[in-house]
């Protein structure tokens, strides 16, 4: 029998891990991926270097960090999610240090590129969700949200933060500023506070103390709510059509995200914006995407997901058209709210379903392996629109064809569904059927339905 007070404990540890999942996941958003855009101007005219080359060391950070995702997500399920968040965290800090003191382009490559780069394989997104997939089933979007939510918060504080320290101490001081600060957040406080798996620390999922009421909590799901309960393998996930699919969606939120948060400054600066206004800009969609993140971890416990993300990537098209006609102020704020509204909920569902639909065993190593499927698509936007900005002196093509892809992922997202064929209780589905159109004596032995998450 378990004493009270490991009952207590088993119970704070879930919350505790989660909120050092946040500060790790906020810091390195706010503190390096949401930043590099805020200097690229102000590094370009310090050197003079073309926008298309200073967007070089950016692309090879994204490549970098999704080409490393088998390496990451094998050494999470080996050592544990926590070593990799502290240690490439510790890298980041370094490279942060380094940018302040660049002088060749290839020393950006170097810093923020390749270090940042590791950093971003071994401490980002893979790390973060495979830790609140590891301590949360039935809670598992609204954690996800709050995780997110916290990265949507790292970076609409900060790029007017940095704005603000840029005019008045330079960018080299401002990097040396960011690197302490994500010493302190991102190594110090979430290694002092994160914890690998409940299983470790003799604890269950969902915050859970013992064994019964976990299990308890499974039997309980609603059967509108898909969840897996069996564990597949990277080879067997790797065959099912709805992972492609899934990896589709993630690739062109990416494609446009990342080439939103490196260029969206500088195109705003091209109209004639103030620094202030631009880097403003892009800390609204972001911290617009908080809400987006909230709303989608606690809309995924209830709603059918594939909905939800057509309504998101819809808010994404919209934004980008808005910003394509930002003329007038008030299409800057309406493509920061329907961006950051979207992008933020699109970044919750989809881990979310990952781990639902392929469960929690292999996680690391399932989302590793498709990692650099979603880089290489997702990484080549922003020296994509850097040449395109070179070529055209405009941002319209770029931006135009980012709008298509998001339009078109609309009618994608409606089309994808749970994988079957392992689960057992798929079985239960007579052809054509839905889990919510079985009879009442079928459904109450279906776990999951067919169509929940998207």
């Amino acid at each position: 029998m378990n004493h009270p007070s490991r009952i207590k404990q088993a119970r704070f540890s879930a919350w505790l891990t989660l909120a050092g999942v946040m500060l790790a996941y906020g810091s390195i958003c706010g503190n390096v991926t949401y930043a590099f855009g805020v200097f690229l101007p102000s590094m370009s005219e310090t050197f003079g270097w073309s926008r298309s080359a200073l967007s070089g060391p950016y692309t090879l950070y994204l490549i970098i960090g999704g080409m490393l995702g088998p390496v990451a997500g094998s050494t999470i399920a080996r050592f544990g999610a926590r070593r990799n968040i502290v240690l490439g965290n510790m890298v980041a800090v370094l490279g942060l240090l380094g940018m302040s003191q660049v002088c060749e382009i290839w020393q950006a490559y170097l810093f923020f590129g390749v270090m940042g780069g590791i950093a971003l394989a071994f401490a980002e997104f893979l790390s973060v969700t495979t830790v609140i997939n590891h301590w949360f089933i039935r809670k598992r979007s609204l954690a996800l949200g709050f995780v997110f939510a916290a990265g949507g918060a790292g970076g609409f504080f900060l790029p007017p933060l940095i704005s603000w320290l840029m005019s008045g101490f330079g960018w080299r001081w401002t990097w040396v500023c960011l690197a302490g600060c994500h010493l302190l957040l991102a190594v110090i406080l979430a290694a002092l506070l994160i914890r690998n798996t409940p299983e470790e620390e003799g604890q269950f999922p969902d915050g859970h103390a013992l064994k019964e009421p976990f299990e308890q909590s499974l039997l309980s799901t609603t059967g509108g709510v898909y969840q897996t309960r069996e564990d597949w393998s990277v080879r067997d996930a790797l065959r099912t059509p709805a992972l492609w699919i899934l990896l589709v969606l993630f690739s062109v939120l990416l494609f446009a995200t990342n080439m939103m948060t490196t260029h969206q400054v500088a195109y705003l600066q091209d109209l004639k914006y103030s620094p202030m206004v631009s880097a403003t800009a892009l800390g609204l969609m972001l911290g617009m995407s908080i809400l987006g993140r909230i709303l989608s971890g606690v809309l995924g416990i209830r709603f059918k997901g594939r909905y939800l993300a057509a309504v998101f990537m819809a808010c994404l098209g919209l934004g980008i058209v808005s910003l394509m006609n930002a003329g007038e102020i008030i299409f800057v704020y309406l493509y920061s709210i329907l961006t950051g509204i979207g992008f933020g909920g699109m970044i919750v569902l989809l881990p979310h379903t990952m781990g639902a639909y392929f469960g929690r065993k292999h996680f690391s190593r399932i989302v590793g392996w498709t990692t650099p499927v979603v880089t290489l698509a997702s990484a080549v936007s922003p020296l994509l629109a850097g040449f395109l900005y070179d070529a055209t002196g405009s941002y319209l093509l770029p931006f135009g064809i980012t709008a298509v892809l998001l339009f078109g992922c609309v009618i994608l997202s409606l089309a994808v569904r749970p994988p079957r064929g392992r689960d057992k209780t798929a079985d239960l589905y007579p052809s054509g059927l839905e889990g919510n159109q079985l009879p009442p004596a079928c459904r109450c032995f279906v776990v999951s339905s067919n169509e929940h998450i998207f």
